[in-house]
């Protein structure tokens, strides 16, 4: 059995004090072989005591082969094909052996091969990285969240966007810089097509849209490396905590999103959050290191970059819809009298009207809707004020002391009001002044139901209202029969246990 350090302390300590191995296997409680084992390893060096001595394997023929593998394959080999061409070349021993053996051989591979990546230590106001990650759904379509990452201040801003085009990633762009306070001097992200054409011998061909976004801006657009996160790795980092947060899962027991604007309210909480408290790295909250940050930062761009959003439409300023290609189409009520930019997204079935609107804080989409026809508006009703009460559910309201009060009898009195003047019923006011009379000599409450009574039925004659109270006076008011466990309402079968049996004579 293999000794811990501490045993095997114990050991040298005995034989250095006797000098002998059987003294000192006794004061150990050991084998004078174990003391022997120990004293010759110690002299021999080299070998750690407290494990045991490699023996030799039948892979040892092999290793330099499986470590020429490896080279090759530049770490990359799997165990089983090198156990495969080692059994062709004679190798009889078991694939387990082979696997520890091809494990040992890229670990040395890769410690004289690893990457070595140097801290990186930012100016304030000099970079900002920007990813995106898969969102929610909301009414059963996916979702994107936009992250993008000041890389000083570690100050974060999440914004949910719809689709990754040039005109969503320009308007949450605008939006950044704007709830930042100033623009950065430079922007890294990734090689999407919004931003990178082609590579042509490893040099990127930015996107002409995307450059004259960046001329508006005065800021300069570098891309990452291909396949290489690791040189933005604040956006990867910040991609996966925003996920973990804002996408409903079972670890966070967040309930879906009914509407875009909850999502987006979610966004604003969670930014809210993460730049108020402590940062691992810095030990300072995100926003009081903006507000250093910002001073270092350009002015952003008065006006917006508005290009990319489309064609510009006019709202009329009492009716909050826009004409675009022949079909009209909806918008919040508030942008009456404002200007908007409509543009299609999509093709096919699946095309849409994006109309984007640039308030104080930058630009925002306000309104999508499916491809409309002439003379069918494509309407969303949110977008519209409540409807002023008209002829259809108008409610009534008292005037005069006698209206008031036949009107506070109750919902009976209301529902009479309403039906009797659809029906032209005539001299209602006659009609209501007894109904609060008989209110005095009966119960209010009766009066009330026998009025909602005849509303129902339509019986507005003027002698009605009295004979439905006399006939629900006259009527007797008996308690219902209700069947008990020991008592039952069905009719019994007691009558027929005689019939058939002969009948009784009597004397």
């Amino acid at each position: 059995m293999l000794k811990s350090a501490e045993e095997i302390m114990e050991i040298l300590d005995a034989y250095d004090l006797t000098g002998s191995y059987r003294d000192a296997a006794e004061l150990a409680s050991c084998s004078h072989h174990t003391v022997k084992s120990y004293v010759d390893a110690r002299a021999a060096g080299g070998q750690e005591l407290d494990r045991p001595a490699r023996r030799a394997q039948l892979i040892d023929d092999y290793l330099d082969k499986v470590e020429e593998w490896v080279d090759r394959s530049k770490g990359k080999i799997r165990a089983d094909r090198v156990h495969a061409k080692l059994v062709w070349l004679g190798y009889a021993g078991s694939e387990r052996t082979t696997r520890r053996a091809v494990a040992d051989a890229k670990v040395a591979y890769r410690a004289g091969h690893r990457r070595v990546h140097r801290p990186w230590i930012t100016e304030p106001g000099m970079w900002l990285q920007y990813d995106y990650g898969d969102g929610p759904r909301v009414d059963g379509v996916k979702t994107v969240l936009f992250v993008a990452w000041l890389a000083w201040s570690r100050f974060r801003v999440v914004l949910p966007l719809r689709d990754k085009t040039l005109p969503s990633v320009f308007a949450a762009l605008d939006v950044t810089f704007r709830r930042l306070g100033g623009v950065p001097t430079y922007v890294l992200t990734d090689n999407e097509k919004t931003v990178t054409v082609e590579h042509i011998a490893g040099i990127a061909v930015r996107n002409p849209q995307l450059v004259d976004f960046a001329r508006h801006y005065a800021v300069v657009v570098h891309t990452c490396v291909p396949a290489d996160p690791a040189t933005k790795g604040g956006t990867e980092a910040a991609v996966r905590i925003a996920k973990a947060d804002l996408v409903p899962t079972d670890v966070n027991l967040r309930d879906d999103y009914d509407t875009f604007a909850e999502l987006e309210a979610a966004c604003v909480e969670f930014c809210e959050l993460v730049n108020t408290r402590q940062h691992r790295v810095t030990r300072r909250p995100p926003v009081d290191m903006l507000a250093e940050e910002r001073l270092r930062l350009h002015p952003v761009a008065a006006t917006a970059f508005t290009v990319a959003f489309g064609v510009t439409r006019r709202v009329p300023d009492n009716t909050p819809m826009v004409s675009f290609e022949y079909g009209q189409y909806s918008v919040p009520h508030p942008l009456c009298g404002q200007t908007v930019w409509v543009r299609v997204y999509g093709r096919g079935s699946d095309e849409q009207v994006v109309i984007t609107h640039i308030g104080p804080d930058g630009p925002v989409e306000v309104a999508r809707h499916g491809r409309a026809t002439p003379g069918s508006p494509k309407i969303d009703q949110e977008h519209f004020p409540p409807a002023p009460e008209g002829a259809v559910g108008r409610t009534p309201k008292p005037k005069t002391t006698a209206e008031a009060d036949f009107l506070a009898l109750g919902e009976g009195a209301r529902l009479w009001l309403v039906e009797a003047a659809a029906s032209g019923t005539t001299k209602m006011r006659v009609k209501m002044a007894a109904a609060v009379d008989l209110a005095r000599l009966f119960n209010p409450a009766e009066v009330d139901w026998a009025l909602g009574h005849a509303a129902v039925h339509g019986r507005f004659a003027e002698a009605d209202l009295a004979s439905i109270l006399d006939h629900h006076h006259s009527r007797p008011h008996t308690e219902h029969q209700q069947a008990s466990e020991d008592r039952s309402l069905t009719q019994g079968t007691r009558s027929w246990a005689g019939y058939g049996q002969p009948e009784e004579v009597s004397s």
